[in-house]
C-alpha cells in the first residue's frame, strides 16, 4: 500500500464503510482477492456445526498465500503431496456477482509469464555503477533510453498487436462448447460494466458484441506493469541512469506455455540488437487452466446452486486473470470450480472492498453448493 491512498486509517485493519451504490462494505487490502472469499468459506462450515449437521463432503484445505508472488512454491508442494491431494472435486471461492447482481462463472483462467527487463551500463556504454550528471546525455548512452526502444519494438503503436515473432502461433480456435458458451453469453454481455469498474472511458478495439468478447477470451497480452528508472520523486534532479527495469505480465491463452513465451521475447531482444545490453528475468510463470461445464461435477454443482438461490449465471469460457488452477486441472487432474455469491472490487487498489451483504450471500451458496456437490 506504500504510495496508496486510502479512504481507511489502516488499510491490513478493515474497516465498515458505505460506499454509493453499494451500502456498508469491509474495506481491506485483499478482502476481494481474495482473503473474504476464503473467511466465508470457513464461516460457512461454521453454520453446519451451529446447527449440528454434519459438513455434507469431507474436505481436505490448501491455503497458499503466496499467489500474489507467482505462487513459486505452490508445484513443488502439490507435486511432493500428490497423492494426498488427490480428491473428487476442487473449489476455489470467489465473489462472482457484478456490482448489479448479475452472476457471472468462469471456467477457467489465463496464464501468466512475468519477467523484468533490466538494462544496465555496460561494455555497451551508459554509467555502470550510478546515476551521473544529467548534461552527460550529450556523449555517454542512456540505459533508460535503451529500454525504452526495446519495449517499443514489441507492440504496434496503437497497442493492437504484438510484435514478437510467434507470438500468436500456438493459440487455439474455442472450442464447440466455448462457442456454444459465447452464443449465450451475447445476449446478457453488458460492455459498459466492464468501462465502469475499470473506470474507463473507451476499450482499445472499435469492436462491439462477440468480437470484443473473442478478444478478451482468447488474445495474449503484453502488459507494461512499470518502469523504474533514476530521478522518480518529486522536483528536479537532471540525472542519467545507470540502471532502468520494466516489469512485464504476458497473459497466456489455452495452448500457450510459459517457457515457450520467455524464449520468443529472448529471442526477439536478440534480433533487434540487445541481447549484450538487456538482461531478462522471469519469475512468476504457469500456463492456462481450462475445464468443462458438461462432465464436470464440480461446475455443474455449481451452476445447480446459483439457480436454486435464484440466480441465472452468465458463463464465460474463462476469465482473464490468471492463478495456478492448473495444478487441479492438469497436474491433479481434478474436477475443478471456482466461484459463490457477492460483490467485490478495485482488485490491486486503493479502498480494495467487498460488500456485507454479498459477504453473507457468499456464505450461503457455499453451504448450498457443499450440499449439492454431495448429491453429485
Amino acid at each position: 500500500v506504500v504510495g496508496e491512498t486510502w479512504d481507511v486509517s489502516d488499510p491490513f485493519g478493515g474497516e465498515v464503510v458505505e460506499l454509493p451504490k453499494l451500502g456498508p462494505c469491509l474495506v481491506n487490502r485483499g478482502v476481494y482477492n481474495s482473503k473474504g472469499p476464503l473467511a466465508n468459506f470457513f464461516n460457512a462450515l461454521e453454520s453446519f456445526r451451529a446447527v449440528g449437521e454434519p459438513y455434507p463432503v469431507n474436505l481436505k484445505f490448501m491455503v497458499e498465500g503466496e499467489e500474489e508472488l507467482g505462487s513459486r512454491h505452490l508445484p513443488g508442494f502439490v507435486e511432493k503431496y500428490k497423492d494426498k491431494l488427490q480428491a473428487d472435486f476442487a473449489f476455489f471461492p470467489f465473489y462472482a456477482q457484478d456490482p448489479n447482481g448479475k452472476v457471472i462463472m468462469y471456467l477457467g483462467v489465463k496464464g501468466i509469464l512475468f519477467m523484468e527487463l533490466v538494462v544496465r551500463g555496460g561494455d555497451w556504454g551508459g554509467p555502470t555503477t550510478r546515476g551521473i550528471h544529467g548534461s552527460n546525455a550529450v556523449w555517454f548512452h542512456s540505459p533508460t533510453w535503451v529500454l525504452l526502444h526495446a519495449l517499443t519494438s514489441m507492440i504496434t503503436p496503437d497497442q493492437k498487436h504484438i510484435l514478437i515473432d510467434g507470438f500468436y502461433d500456438d493459440i487455439v480456435p474455442p472450442s464447440a462448447e466455448d462457442e456454444e458458451l459465447l452464443e449465450r453469453l451475447i445476449e446478457t454481455f453488458t460492455p459498459e460494466t466492464q468501462l465502469q469498474e475499470n473506470d474507463v472511458r473507451r476499450f482499445k478495439y472499435d469492436l462491439t458484441g462477440v468480437d470484443l468478447l473473442r478478444k478478451y477470451l482468447y488474445q495474449p497480452t503484453l502488459n507494461i506493469d512499470g518502469i523504474i528508472s533514476g530521478h522518480t520523486a518529486e522536483g528536479t534532479k537532471t540525472l542519467l541512469p545507470h540502471e532502468a527495469r520494466a516489469k512485464i505480465d504476458i497473459r497466456l491463452v489455452p495452448n500457450m506455455r510459459p517457457e515457450r513465451m520467455l524464449q520468443l521475447v529472448k529471442d526477439h531482444l536478440a534480433r533487434h540488437g540487445y541481447a549484450d545490453k538487456i538482461e531478462v528475468v522471469a519469475s512468476d510463470a504457469y500456463p492456462p487452466a481450462k475445464t468443462r461445464l458438461r462432465g464436470n461435477p464440480a461446475a455443474e454443482a455449481l451452476v445447480k446452486t446459483y439457480r436454486d438461490l435464484g440466480f441465472e449465471p452468465e458463463i464465460w469460457p474463462h476469465l482473464g486473470g490468471s492463478a495456478p488452477f492448473y495444478l487441479f486441472t492438469e497436474v491433479l487432474n481434478i474436477p475443478t470450480a471456482m466461484g459463490g455469491l457477492g460483490h467485490g472490487g478495485r482488485a490491486h487498489s486503493p479502498n480494495e472492498y467487498a460488500t456485507l451483504e454479498g459477504m453473507r450471500l457468499c456464505e450461503k451458496s457455499i453451504a448450498t453448493y457443499l450440499v449439492n456437490l454431495a448429491a453429485t
